[in-house]
């Protein structure tokens, strides 16, 4: 069994000509956690994502999932929700769950079809026919419907209602393989800390803190929410 962290991070650095996106990051995630990657808009979490997932190339350092270089191995193992959604319209509920269950060996039907009838949500139905919410409902069952090692999930509620913030999280929370982690990245910290085991706080591309959350809240006497607050004076 691979004991290295599930996620490292050494001198990882991204630069767009004069502009320092990721500046010289160490970062290690351990296996078994729910992570939060806290931060405002444009502090380089989703340059961050991005490179773990193998889209975007470190301009230096590197990074490691489950000990192997961001590749086609790798991506076999991470189950990604990115911030923008990427499904095609005129596609039925139906077709992306059969979609999803050819392309991804470790895609679980069975748990894709229980998520669907919990939030009644029709297999025939086509995706342009959903309002913006169950759509997003949608994809983010597809990705928890996985076995997968990484779950990298960026801004997955931040375009829901807040009355489903709590059904979205309960889904996250009660659907991911055991012995993988999650990697959620927010700048909403109040509506997820409860879920989260461990935060990272980065902000201008630099990481200002890695820490339990029970830690934040035992040594600081506040909230994860609160602490962040004053770290970025928000």
């Amino acid at each position: 069994m691979n004991m290295a962290p599930m996620v490292q991070c050494m001198g990882l650095t991204k630069t767009y000509g004069r502009k320092i996106a990721l500046n010289q990051i160490y970062l290690n995630l351990e296996r078994g956690r729910i992570i939060g990657l806290l931060g405002p808009n444009g502090s380089g979490k989703t340059t961050l994502i991005k490179i773990m997932n193998g889209l975007l190339r470190p301009t230096s350092g590197e990074v490691l999932i489950n000990g192997q270089r961001p590749g086609v191995e790798t991506k076999l193992r991470i189950s990604y929700l990115p911030e923008r959604t990427y499904l095609q319209p005129g596609m039925k509920v139906i077709e992306l769950v059969q979609y999803f269950q050819d392309f991804y060996p470790d895609f679980r039907l069975d748990r894709a079809y229980d998520m669907l009838a919990r939030l009644q949500i029709p297999p025939q139905e086509r995706l342009k026919n959903l309002s913006k919410g169950t759509k997003e409902k949608v994809q983010l069952i597809m990705v928890m419907s996985r076995d997968a090692d990484l779950y990298i999930l960026d801004e997955p509620i931040a375009g829901v209602d807040p009355a489903s913030r709590d059904y979205i999280l309960n889904t996250i929370v009660s659907n991911y393989n055991r012995n993988g982690s999650i990697l959620l990245s927010t700048h909403l910290i109040s509506d997820v800390e409860n879920v989260l085991d461990d935060v990272v706080f980065i902000k201008y591309g630099s990481i200002v803190l890695q820490a339990g959350a029970e830690q934040i809240r035992q040594n600081e006497h506040k909230s994860v929410d609160q602490f962040f607050r004053e770290v970025f004076a928000c």
